[in-house]
């Protein structure tokens, strides 16, 4: 929620040169890391996005990275196009927008695969 291209931007003025690079490599670090732990969870790792003959040509390692690439340009897509909140906005959104909207999601889900007979 700090102000990132802001001259003074609050934590950020205690760091100084190599300590303020440091800094900013763990974060982007850290943003690698969960676009790799995303991939590898959620989008197949290795495998081609779409079970085709011709895509199993290209090796397995170049879908694993242009999958981290996508997952990384989303990080940093919505990091500089979602507008700061403060802290207090940030927990009502959490709490009375994406809790109740998720726990209705969870309902519908479980409900119609209760009734269409998909766990039986």
């Amino acid at each position: 929620t700090e102000a990132e291209s802001e001259l003074v931007a609050g934590y950020q003025t205690e760091y100084s040169s190599m300590s303020f690079a440091l800094f900013w490599l763990g974060e982007y670090a850290n943003v690698l890391l969960m676009s790799a732990l995303t991939v590898i969870l959620f989008w197949g790792g290795y495998l081609p996005p779409v079970d085709w003959a011709p895509l199993y040509m290209v090796p397995g390692i170049l879908w694993f990275f242009l999958k981290i690439w996508i997952i990384f340009f989303i990080f940093a897509w919505v990091k500089s196009t979602v507008p700061r909140y403060r802290y207090d906005q940030l927990m009502r959104l959490g709490w009375k927008v994406f809790l109740p909207i998720s726990l209705l999601w969870v309902c519908i889900v479980s409900g119609y695969l209760m009734f269409t007979g998909h766990f039986a």
